[in-house]
C-alpha cells in the first residue's frame, strides 16, 4: 500500500520464522517432490516451538520447468498432497530462474493483505534427469523464443555478451571473473549442503594427483590461477566465459516459513524480519539499452531499499544471483555496492569476500553452492536468514552487529529480478 508519503509499505509487517534446503547436487534417485519434502523437513527443525502443518494455511512453490524436465505439470497439488496439507491451497510460481523469489514475494503480499496469518514458500527444481543439451535448450525457453532463441543464443553465450562488453567499456578482465569462482567455492567448501562443497586449490590438487596416479605429465600448477588458466581443466564455453565461470546443473529445493509478525514468537526467538521487497520487469537483451547492466534489477532494488528506509551502504551480508561469475560482478554495481566498472576491481581487493566489507555470496552462491533454478531464490532467502541469525556455521559473517541482508534473484536475460531486504530486529 502506499502512504501518505506516497512510499510503498507492507500492509502488516511479515517475518521468517523458519528456513531449509535439501542438499543441492545430482540426485537419480530424487525428483524434485523428494526434494521439497527434504527441504521442507529441514525448515522444521529450525523452528522453536515447532508447528501443526495444518495450521499453514496457503503455500507457493516456485517451479521453473518440470513440464520440461520431469514431463510433470501441475505440480502444486502434488506438493500439497506429499507434505499432508491438502485441502490447503498452493499455487505454481513459474518466472524463469526466479521463480522462488517471486514466490516469496507473492507469500509476503499474501500475508501482508491480511488473506493468510502462516504461509509457506518454497521452490524446487530437478534438473538432471537430462542431458547437458536437453537443459541447455529447455533452459534457453527464459530467453525470447521469437528473436533471441533463434539466433542461436544459449545462456553462456548471453551472459559471455554481456561480459564482453563489460570488459570493453570498463576495466574488467578475466582475472577479476576467475577471483569469482575462486571466493564463490571457498565459500561453498564451508556449506555442507552445496553441490560444489569444495575449493579450486582442492580441485587443483586432485588434478595434478590423479595425473600423477595415471603416469601422465603431471600439470605444474603455482596457483589457482594457472589451474583456471588451463584449458585442458577450465575449457572455454563461450568466450570470455569457461567452465568454472558458470553454475553447475542441479537438483535441489528450499524453503521458508512466513507469518505476520506479531505471531512470530509462537515460532522461534529469532525471527527474521521482511524490511523490503522488490520486482521488476526487463526488456529482453536484444532490446536493452545496455548490456552492462540489468535495468531490471535497479528497478526493483531501488524499490526494497525505499521499503525497507536504507541504502546500498546499510547492507551487510548478500546473496546475488552469480548464474555466471559476470553476473556477480553486474550485480554489485547494479544493487549500488559498487560504482558502475568497480565491481571486478571489489573482487581483487578482497572486499566481496567472507570477511571483507561486504561480503556477496556466503553460501557458495550459484556458482559453488548450486543451481536448481525454481529453488535458487529461496535457497538465497534460507541463507541470508542463517546469517542473521548467527547460524551460518564455517561460513558466519563476523559482525556482531550483523542485522541486515539482501537477496537478488534474476530470471531470463534480467526480464525479471526480484530483491528482498531481511533484517534482524531482535
Amino acid at each position: 500500500m502506499l502512504t501518505t508519503s506516497g512510499k510503498r509499505q507492507l500492509g502488516r509487517p511479515v517475518s521468517i520464522v523458519g528456513a531449509g534446503m535439501s542438499r543441492f547436487g545430482a540426485f537419480a534417485d530424487k525428483d524434485s517432490r523428494d526434494l521439497f519434502v527434504e527441504a521442507f523437513q529441514d525448515m522444521l527443525d529450525t523452528l522453536d516451538q515447532g508447528i501443526d502443518v495444518q495450521d499453514i494455511e496457503c503455500a507457493y512453490v516456485g517451479n521453473y520447468s518440470s513440464d520440461l524436465f520431469e514431463h510433470q505439470g501441475h505440480t502444486a497439488p502434488i506438493i500439497a498432497d506429499w507434505l499432508g496439507m491438502t485441502p490447503m491451497p498452493v499455487t505454481r510460481i513459474e518466472n524463469a530462474c526466479a521463480s522462488s523469489g517471486s514466490a516469496l514475494r507473492e507469500g509476503v503480499m499474501a500475508i501482508a493483505s491480511g488473506l493468510y496469518d502462516i504461509v509457506l514458500v518454497g521452490g524446487m527444481e530437478k534438473m538432471t534427469s537430462l542431458p547437458t543439451e536437453g537443459v541447455t535448450d529447455v533452459l534457453a525457453t527464459a530467453a525470447d523464443g521469437l528473436y533471441e532463441v533463434p539466433a542461436g543464443l544459449t545462456f553462456p553465450g548471453i551472459f559471455g555478451a554481456i561480459a564482453t562488453a563489460h570488459m570493453d567499456r570498463y576495466d574488467t578482465n578475466l582475472d577479476h571473473l576467475l577471483k569469482v569462482a575462486i571466493k564463490n567455492h571457498e565459500n561453498g567448501a564451508l556449506n555442507p549442503k552445496a553441490q560444489f562443497n569444495v575449493t579450486i586449490q582442492s580441485l587443483m590438487e586432485r588434478r595434478m594427483t590423479r595425473a600423477q596416479e595415471r603416469g601422465q605429465p603431471v600439470p605444474e600448477y603455482v596457483t589457482e590461477m594457472d589451474f583456471l588458466n588451463d584449458p585442458g581443466a577450465n575449457p572455454w564455453v563461450a568466450w570470455p566465459l569457461r567452465l568454472y565461470d558458470c553454475a553447475p546443473i542441479t537438483d535441489g529445493a528450499a524453503c521458508v516459513l512466513l507469518v505476520a509478525s506479531e505471531l512470530a514468537h509462537n515460532f522461534t526467538g529469532k525471527p527474521i524480519d521482511i524490511a523490503g521487497t522488490g520486482q521488476a520487469s526487463g526488456r529482453p537483451l536484444h532490446d536493452a539499452d545496455e548490456l552492462t547492466s540489468l535495468s531490471a534489477a535497479k528497478a526493483a532494488a531501488s524499490q526494497a531499499y525505499e521499503m525497507a528506509g536504507v541504502t546500498a551502504d546499510d547492507i551487510q551480508v548478500a546473496e546475488v544471483h552469480d548464474c555466471f561469475t559476470i553476473a556477480e560482478i553486474i550485480a554489485s554495481e547494479d544493487l549500488g555496492f559498487f560504482a558502475p566498472g568497480e565491481g571486478g576491481r571489489a573482487v581483487d581487493e578482497g572486499r566481496t569476500a567472507l570477511h571483507g566489507d561486504k561480503p556477496i555470496n556466503t553460501s557458495g552462491g550459484l556458482k559453488a553452492k548450486g543451481h536448481p533454478v525454481g529453488a535458487s531464490g529461496v535457497g538465497q532467502v534460507a541463507e541470508i536468514f542463517h546469517q542473521l541469525r548467527g547460524e551460518a556455521g564455517e561460513r558466519q559473517v563476523n559482525n556482531p552487529n550483523l542485522a541486515l541482508g539482501l537477496t537478488h534473484n534474476v530470471g531470463g536475460t534480467g526480464g525479471t529480478c526480484v530483491v528482498n531486504i531481511l533484517r534482524r530486529t531482535s
